[in-house]
């Protein structure tokens, strides 16, 4: 069982950045593939960005592209999410899960994280 922890979130105006952090409890947390999905108030938790185990595969919504940048440290069993050029779109709360294989598909991620709040105002 993994257990995931975020931080990092925060109050950014627009145009501003921050950078998440996802750590995973256990040395197995490196084998497996990464994804940052994000959740704003009434709406679905959409898909964000995914890196697999090695950190040489990433994907990233269209949303997002060019402005977040996923990556990962094995040997401190944490993933990022880089932002910038944040919009105030862009708030929501921000989830990281960890699964067998990068996906945009939340069921295929069995481990989930309780989620960091950005607030992006404009």
């Amino acid at each position: 069982q993994v257990q995931l922890v975020e931080s990092g979130g925060g109050l950014v105006q627009a145009g501003g950045s921050l950078r998440l952090s996802c750590i995973g409890s256990e040395r197995a947390f490196s084998t497996y593939a990464v994804a940052w999905f994000r959740q704003a108030p009434g709406k679905e938790r959409d898909f964000g960005a995914a890196i697999n185990w090695s950190g040489g595969s990433t994907d990233y919504a269209d949303s997002v592209k060019g402005r977040f940048t996923i990556s990962r440290d094995n040997a401190k069993n944490t993933v990022y999410l880089q932002m910038n050029s944040l919009k105030p779109e862009d708030t929501a709360g921000y989830y990281c899960a960890a699964g067998i294989r990068t996906s945009r598909a939340r069921h295929e991620y069995a481990y989930w994280g309780q989620g960091t709040q950005v607030t992006v105002s404009s």
